[in-house]
């Protein structure tokens, strides 16, 4: 994903510094074209997401489990929290 501080390096590459509505169509062609040759966006980022994730849930380390349960990794607290993580595991269809 490209966030602030990524955005704002490509902008320093390209010595840009006005906003985006202002753009001309071949400043926001170099802008892609940068990002897609020095970050991983779209369909190759999470290829390469499930690709880390795949050892731990094989393994059976606790990061794996929790992935494989849809559950937060790291240390957050569950008991109040966390229940949109756990509401999109079980969706149900309904048939009628």
């Amino acid at each position: 994903e490209i966030g602030p501080k990524k955005s704002i390096q490509v902008c320093d590459q390209l010595g840009l510094s006005i906003k985006v509505n202002k753009l001309t169509k071949y400043q926001f062609d170099q802008i892609l074209k940068i990002i897609s040759q020095n970050y991983l966006v779209d369909s190759e980022l999470k290829r390469v997401i499930k690709r880390d994730i795949k050892p731990l849930i094989s393994i059976g380390c606790y990061r794996g489990f929790r992935h494989n349960a849809g559950l937060p990794l790291r240390d957050q607290r569950t008991h109040t929290n966390a229940k949109t993580c756990r509401k999109l595991r079980y969706v149900s269809i309904r048939s009628s």
